[in-house]
């Protein structure tokens, strides 16, 4: 399998070159575009996904309802439907939200943000998600403290309730 290339850019979110994800993963100066989409049900619970215990980034963490790279030359609006239907088999339209960039030890990222509203049924790979479940936001928040949760999903969450 070649390797996944991804677009450095700069905290603008221009694109300043392409290099192999080997490259990018591991050194946090390098910023790389993904797109995470938040799945709402009707009753405003959040859906999350268990990551598998194999991921390289958090491990077996509740993490975002999806989440992705966004590829060479893409489209992010393309971007987080691709990623919905290939995370969760859901074909849907994404709503763009908001932007941040998130950083820490292991990588840099320019997230943006989108929601949508699905019920399920859910189509997840097992090899990447051990399991999906809607979450009320007063169980997120009460969550919050301690090793249950990723560190990404994290900054997100807090992102989403601090918007007006």
């Amino acid at each position: 399998m070649d390797e996944e290339l991804l677009e450095i850019v700069n905290g603008r979110g221009e694109v300043l070159r392409i290099a192999p994800r080997a490259e990018i993963h591991g050194n946090p100066s390098l910023m790389h575009r993904v797109v995470h989409v938040l799945v709402f049900n009707s009753k405003g619970e959040l859906l999350l996904q268990k990551r598998s215990p194999d991921k390289d980034v958090a491990p077996g963490r509740w993490d975002t309802s999806v989440g992705g790279h966004v590829d060479p030359g893409e489209n992010l609006d393309e971007a987080a439907k691709r990623e919905l239907h290939e995370e969760l088999g859901v074909t849907a339209e994404p709503q763009f939200l908001y932007s941040y960039p998130h950083s820490n030890d292991y990588e840099t990222e320019m997230v943006y943000t989108y929601y949508c509203v699905h019920e399920g049924p859910f189509a997840f790979n097992p090899a990447e998600i051990d399991l999906v479940r809607f979450w009320p936001l007063e169980e997120i928040q009460t969550t919050m403290e301690g090793p249950v949760l990723s560190d990404n999903f994290k900054h997100e969450i807090t992102t989403y309730l601090a918007q007006p």
